[in-house]
């Protein structure tokens, strides 16, 4: 069953995630020093937030599915959708090893659709380009071209990055 995904980025985590908690009338499902994240079964949401540099607010919307397949899927139909889809395979992203593809609706607003394959021990993959506080964490435009190595870290093609 895929899973709404909110990734919002934060000025005070620790204020943050007092809030989230009594909203959401639970602890983080995962809590690192500039991270935290709910998955929650109502609503069915993964609800996340981080303190990396980044202007507060929503840095992107997603979906998450549970399969490769699914994901397979959601990229066809962002692909009917109109937008340029970018793929990363492998990323290691806010704790987690995932594939994904990013694209943008026609605000600009950045949507990924992942699959999880595992949990990582960093936010971004080491020695990441991206791994920097001005750095975006999805691609800059979705006019990005996809590079043919993608997945070594948490940026999806842009100039410098992967």
């Amino acid at each position: 069953m895929n899973r709404f995904h909110v990734h919002l980025n934060v000025a005070d985590l620790d204020a943050s995630i007092r809030f989230y908690r009594e909203l959401f009338a639970a602890e983080p499902t995962v809590r690192k020093s500039d991270y935290a994240k709910w998955m929650l079964d109502d609503p069915r949401i993964n609800f996340a937030i981080s303190s990396t540099g980044r202007a507060p607010g929503i840095d992107h919307l997603g979906l998450q599915v549970d399969s490769g397949e699914a994901l397979a899927v959601l990229g066809q139909r962002l692909q009917a959708a109109g937008g340029t889809v970018v793929p990363e395979e492998g990323a290691v992203c806010c704790y987690a090893r995932s594939d994904k593809a990013w694209t943008e609706d026609p605000q600009g607003t950045r949507w990924e659709t992942f699959h999880t394959l595992g949990d990582a021990t960093r936010y971004y993959a080491e020695g990441a380009t991206c791994a920097t506080p001005d750095a975006a964490c999805a691609p800059a435009s979705a006019a990005a071209k996809p590079k043919v190595r993608l997945g070594t870290a948490c940026c999806p093609p842009q100039s410098g990055c992967c």
